[in-house]
């Protein structure tokens, strides 16, 4: 009888926790972003039958929420938490995405990152200053996203919503790029695309060339700050933030 082989056990891999609204339909795309030898854990908040908007960003950002989502991935150790949601990290200014932030890390995150707080810091990396957005968003939502910019002393020079209040991760590229190029101003040095729901990692290389400027996503700045956070290069092959703005 041969001896038994034993193969060896699998690396060690560096862990990302995210905390995700209840309607995240993404996954997928995240992972896209995520280079070899980390892994993501994934939670969501609690679910409420709410269309999307004010309320229910508001809702997924309560800190009770967002305290039970970290607490359900502590566990396994994750060197980082991302909060993915763009509405629910600007819905309450400046001030709510800290507040946010500093939840996380009292709750166990040894670093914390924020949707919001990732564009303007990929914004400042860029010394992007002038922006045009595209939502998915009814427009008084898209309003709260132009305030918390304006608190950061980014001026929005354009923006276009599709007023969706559900089911935004079946927006298609195709509707994807059409939002881009209608915000897309001559005044604006990027362009950022709202909402960790809406698809756009294979749109981002191919409108930047076509436009010659920086296309900002939601879920692309979350990664490259999670990532940048643990001294990582997110993986987005033609996409300016990712050439300009690494690891640190």
């Amino acid at each position: 009888m041969s001896a038994l082989v034993v193969p060896p056990g699998p690396n060690p891999r560096r862990g990302i926790g995210v905390v995700a609204p209840y309607d995240f339909a993404l996954d997928h795309e995240l992972w896209r972003w995520v280079p070899d030898g980390v892994t993501l854990h994934t939670t969501r908040t609690p679910y409420f039958a709410l269309p999307v908007g004010i309320e229910m960003a508001e809702t997924v950002s309560d800190a009770a929420a967002v305290i039970e989502g970290v607490h359900s991935l502590v566990t396994v150790r994750p060197e980082a938490v991302a909060y993915a949601c763009t509405s629910g990290s600007f819905v309450h200014g400046r001030l709510g995405e800290r507040y946010l932030s500093t939840t996380m890390r009292e709750t166990g995150a040894p670093v914390a990152v924020t949707t919001s707080g990732a564009l303007l810091e990929a914004l400042s990396t860029l010394e992007i200053t002038r922006l045009a957005v595209a939502t998915p968003y009814v427009p008084e939502v898209t309003d709260r996203l132009c305030a918390f910019l304006a608190e950061a002393a980014v001026d929005v020079v354009k923006s276009h919503d599709l007023c969706l209040t559900h089911d935004i991760w079946t927006v298609d590229y195709a509707r994807v790029a059409d939002m881009i190029l209608a915000c897309d101003d001559p005044g604006a040095e990027a362009v950022f695309v709202s909402c960790t729901n809406v698809p756009t990692y294979d749109v981002i290389a191919p409108l930047e060339a076509a436009l010659a400027k920086p296309i900002l996503t939601a879920n692309q700045v979350t990664m490259w700050a999670v990532l940048r956070a643990l001294s990582l290069q997110a993986r987005g092959p033609g996409q300016s933030l990712l050439m300009v703005g690494g690891s640190n």
